[in-house]
């Protein structure tokens, strides 16, 4: 199992507060930086997963993606709370003190040590389409439900993916993405709704060429 080094930043890596019985929606990723995009999927996952809370997990890094131009991560928890202000969302990088890599081991983590809870991993549905690339992706579906949210420019590669080829006799109706929370893993179901076009590795470029000018 690959650890990093255990980073701890008070205020930024401490583990949610939360109760027996709430319905918890995972939301991970870099979010360098964050943008209007990660709210729109927040909102829309609270609402129609019927959310008591989303935990926004902020990454030390994604290992599939170049760190190069990665913000601290003090910063990019900041920038998150700052954007996503809603009493039902929490932004944490608790990932970091436990010295995580993958998000099997976040996913594992949490579904032993908080058992009570109900966790459901919300991701985009690029993600979907690369998660076969995911280290264990299998064991992530095996521990949590899934919540996919269409992505502009994925509608016809996620549901072709790998991963919802292998996943897809567990596939439940939007209508019964209420029940998520509580259906048993590998269940998810893919969300369609409003969309943004914004995504970070774009508004990097995109600073990066008015710095140039």
């Amino acid at each position: 199992m690959t650890l990093r080094h255990p980073i701890r930043i008070p205020g930024i890596t401490e583990l949610p507060l939360s109760s027996a019985g709430m319905r918890i929606g995972l939301f991970g990723g870099s979010f360098n930086p964050v943008h209007e995009g990660h709210r729109l999927v927040v909102e829309e996952t609270l609402r129609r997963l019927r959310l008591d809370a989303l935990w926004i997990l902020v990454t030390p890094g994604n290992p599939l993606k170049d760190h190069r131009e990665l913000a601290p991560l003090a910063d990019r928890v900041s920038a998150a709370r700052a954007m996503l202000d809603n009493p039902r969302v929490r932004v944490t990088g608790f990932e970091a003190a436990q010295g995580f890599t993958y998000s099997w081991q976040t996913v594992r983590f949490l579904t032993q040590t908080l058992p009570d809870r109900h966790f459901v991993w919300i991701m985009g549905a690029d993600n979907l389409a690369d998660f076969h690339r995911w280290e264990r992706w299998r064991n992530i579906a095996a521990m949590v439900p899934i919540a996919v949210y269409v992505r502009p420019g994925s509608q016809r590669r996620a549901p072709a993916s790998i991963a919802a080829h292998y996943l897809s006799r567990w596939r439940i109706d939007e209508e019964e993405a209420p029940r998520l929370a509580t259906t048993r893993p590998r269940a998810w179901v893919y969300l369609h709704g409003r969309q943004s076009a914004l995504s970070s590795s774009a508004i990097r470029a995109q600073h990066h060429h008015v710095k140039a000018k």
